[in-house]
């Protein structure tokens, strides 16, 4: 998984200012990062972290010099994170609306409601619902699509009444 940009070298001593989608600081050191070169993913363990506002400052192994961290700038760094199944919702049953036009024109007009999550798809960094669409217009009630469950697009969710409204982008049901 995609886990941070090198953005520049910082000081002389190898250091990389980078930034990054994740809690980089929270990753598992134990384990290598990847950086590619020519088509090879080549691993390098992350010495030290330190947070610099919304960025890091990493040193890597064998990265210890200016010329070092200068081959590294513009790099993308790559990890294997595994996602933390304890802390995942089970959305199988639940019904999904799309409550664009609420949220757009503050909550006057009505949701829609999608269909049913009969599964789940957990991409790394874009885990997804299956969902059944409702009958409707052209659609007998037996298509699926697959929804990215992205905290941008999420408006709202009861878990006791296993509804979620999301802000859909159009055309993807």
């Amino acid at each position: 998984m995609l886990v941070a940009k090198i953005l520049k070298s910082n000081g002389t001593d190898g250091g990389l200012l980078i930034s990054s989608g994740v809690d980089f600081a929270s990753l598992d050191f134990s384990e290598p990062v990847y950086i590619p070169f020519e088509g090879l993913d080549v691993p390098f363990f992350v010495q030290s972290c330190r947070e610099r506002g919304s960025r890091y400052i990493i040193y890597l192994n064998d990265v210890t010099t200016l010329e070092d961290a200068e081959e590294m700038v513009g790099r993308e760094v790559f990890a294997d994170v595994s996602a933390e199944d304890d802390d995942e919702q089970d959305f199988t049953g639940w019904s999904v609306f799309d409550g664009g036009d609420a949220a757009t024109f503050g909550h006057s007009a009505a949701s829609v409601f999608v269909g049913k999550v009969i599964g789940d798809e957990p991409i790394p960094g874009n885990y997804c619902l299956y969902v059944q669409l409702a009958s409707g217009p052209g659609r007998d009630g037996t298509a699926e699509v697959l929804i990215p469950l992205h905290p941008d697009f999420i408006i709202s969710a009861d878990p006791s009444a296993k509804e979620l409204v999301l802000d859909l982008p159009a055309g993807l049901y």
